[in-house]
This record gives C-alpha cells, structure tokens and sequence, in this order.
C-alpha cells in the first residue's frame, strides 16, 4: 500500500483476504470491469472465476498454474475407470494424470464460463519455452448463457467421475 501511494497509485488497495472474503467486503464495488488470475495455483483460478461471476466482471483474464485437485480425483477412481472405459488409458500413467487433469480442469472452466454467458478465447500466454503453464484464458461477457456447454460440462464431469467432487463448484447440483 506504501509503494502504491509513493507512485501516485491512489486508487489502488492491497487487502490481505481471500478472494471469498473480499467478494463479501462492503467496500467492494458490485461490478468489476476486468478479473485477472496470473498462474493462480490449483483452485485459486476458480476462486478469481467466482469473483469475476459474483462480480459481474465484464471481463476475465485467466492464466492458470497447477490444477492439481483434478488429477487427485483421477488418481482415485483409476482402478474403477480402467475397469469401465477405455478412455482411463488416458490417465493410467502418472505423468499423464497429471497433465490430463490440468488438461479437463480447464476445459472445465471454458465451459462453465461459456455457461455463464461469457464468450471464451484460449491461447498462448508467451511460448512454450518460456512456460510449460502458459495457458491464456480470455473471456468477454456478452450474456449469452449457452445451455450445450452446460450440457458438456455435466457429461464431462459424469463421464470422467467428477460429478460429486466438482459440480457444486461448476454450478452442477447434486443430483442433477
């Protein structure tokens, strides 16, 4: 905060909170023009995607880093889905659960916020010998809700064992 009002950054404020709390704040304004996450390790990028929701963000601006619950989930039921789907070859190894859970995180995330009415963009942040965490999330309000990647999104959580673990966060109910 010292730093910001010696460079004449006047309007800026550092709150030491999680992204949870300070989307309670008082303080806080109800609409966000743009909500950014750099390299926000495993959930942090869904909790800047619930500020940027609860928020109404105009925009959002994501670079994710380590999604590690994902993968944890995978690890789990692997006996079971090896047993029940061919597709569980794509996470047999251990290298590939984790690189395919960072993989269906956000996939996830793109369709949930494609869900939420946001238009989505994913590209390169810098090149890949820069950062092998170099994914670049981009998404642009514009209100239209899109009830297919809502659909995708539950398949998706269905099909790969993550309905229970995940869909709360992805605004699936239980149940559903």
């Amino acid at each position: 905060q010292k730093l910001a009002a010696e460079l004449g950054f006047d309007r800026m404020h550092f709150l030491n909170m999680s992204v949870a709390e300070s989307a309670q704040l008082a303080a806080m304004p109800e609409r966000f023009d743009i909500v950014t996450a750099l390299h926000a390790c495993d959930t942090a990028t869904d909790d800047a995607i619930a500020f940027g929701l609860q928020k109404r963000a105009r925009a959002m601006v994501l670079v994710p880093c380590c999604q590690a619950e994902v993968a944890a989930c995978l690890r789990q039921t692997k006996a079971l889905q090896l047993a029940r789907t061919p597709l569980a070859e794509l996470w047999r190894h251990p290298l590939h659960t984790r690189e395919l859970g960072s993989q269906l995180t956000n996939e996830l995330r793109c369709l949930y916020l494609e869900a939420s009415g946001y238009q989505v963009t994913v590209t390169e942040l810098v090149g890949w010998e820069h950062s092998m965490k170099n994914e670049l999330i981009i998404a642009r309000y514009t209100g239209q809700k899109k009830r297919s990647a809502a659909e995708r999104l539950r398949a998706i959580l269905a099909e790969f064992g993550l309905l229970e673990a995940l869909g709360p966060r992805f605004g699936v109910p239980q149940g559903a």
